[in-house]
């Protein structure tokens, strides 16, 4: 069910395992005594993808007496997370766990939690002119390269020959969803030459389904689409619903909305799905080794899973640490 890693990270290093930052006895007790403090910073606790990252973080790092200090919503907004990045530094905390929503315009104010003493453990994207060690400690992400790809994949096996398709990316310099439609591009020039791919973008989430909407206006046969992932995906879906259009969808992350879509057997034929809450027990272990210096490899990452109505609910046991919902059971049954 779990795919290989194929991609690289941001400055082109292969992949290590989160099986590496296994933290010894010695090292937990070492760690406990010290009771660090840890700030995080997400672009939204909106999301079921953050909402996990808390959950495993918030988990790994109770188990070894270290304590998170705040939560910070950047809503998305670069300014709104230069400014609580820099207010944080001044608090310093021991670390930072961050998600950078930009590139060049959150970087000095990244670059500055480690130049304040603090570790700072990066989620899916890297800021431009940060590097690992210097810069920050080490990046965790999953492989948003192979799930693009993987995406591709379980669309492709609904779509008719010569037919055109949408893929609705996300209209910003990052890494993370750069990575997914490079990869989905590039699985169909290689994998189904025939099939044309007309891009689409919103600069906001919120306006994934007005993106869908100009889409469809501008192809009168559209036979599929691809959205960046599960959030957008739900305005997406929403659209197709409001002209009327049966095709196939696939998205990344197993939220739940997407998740309900697919054992409906509406629109949503496959998910890329990622396993947010042992990204966020990764970063956890990242960052309490960090601080008591334990190197580690600039890139840490996760494969993705392919998510059809076939496997959801082992997928969802695997990604969510808890049983699919008893409505998912029931419709799987039915099927």
């Amino acid at each position: 069910m779990i795919k290989p890693i194929t991609g690289l990270g941001p400055h082109g290093e292969r992949a290590a395992s989160p099986s590496t930052l296994k933290i010894s006895e010695a090292q937990a007790e070492l760690i406990a005594a010290r009771r660090y403090t840890i700030a995080i910073v997400l672009h939204t606790l909106n999301s079921d993808w953050s909402k996990q990252i808390l959950a495993g973080a918030a988990a790994t790092l109770g188990r070894h007496s270290a304590a998170i200090i705040e939560v910070v919503d950047c809503q998305f907004n670069g300014a709104q997370q230069n400014h609580d990045l820099k207010r944080l530094s001044a608090l310093r905390p021991d670390a930072i766990i961050s998600i950078p929503v930009g590139n060049a315009d959150v970087a000095e104010a990244h670059a500055q939690v480690q130049a304040s003493g603090a570790k700072l453990i990066l989620l899916d994207n890297v800021p431009t002119g940060l590097m690992p060690g210097s810069g920050y400690s080490t990046l965790i992400s999953a492989d948003n390269f192979g799930l693009g790809a993987i995406a591709a994949e379980l669309l492709a096996a609904h779509i008719p020959a010569r037919s055109i398709i949408g893929a609705i990316g996300y209209d910003a310099d990052f890494f993370a969803t750069n990575e997914r439609e490079l990869a989905f591009m590039r699985w169909m020039e290689n994998n189904r030459p025939d099939i044309e791919v007309r891009q689409v973008r919103f600069r906001q989430k919120e306006l994934a389904g007005k993106a869908t909407e100009d889409l469809i206006k501008s192809c009168k046969h559209l036979e599929g689409c691809f959205v960046a992932w599960d959030e957008p995906a739900a305005g997406t879906l929403k659209t197709l619903d409001a002209f009327k259009m049966d095709i196939p969808v696939t998205t990344v992350d197993l939220g739940n909305e997407v998740a309900a879509a697919l054992v409906s057997g509406h629109l949503v034929k496959g998910i890329a799905a990622q396993r947010p809450y042992d990204l966020g027990v990764a970063a956890a272990q990242a960052a309490l080794l960090a601080l008591i210096d334990q190197e580690m490899s600039p890139w840490i990452s996760m494969p993705g899973i392919p998510v059809t109505l076939e496997n959801i609910l082992e997928a969802y046991q695997l990604v969510w640490h808890a049983p699919a919902p008893l409505e998912f059971r029931k419709a799987v049954r039915r099927s």
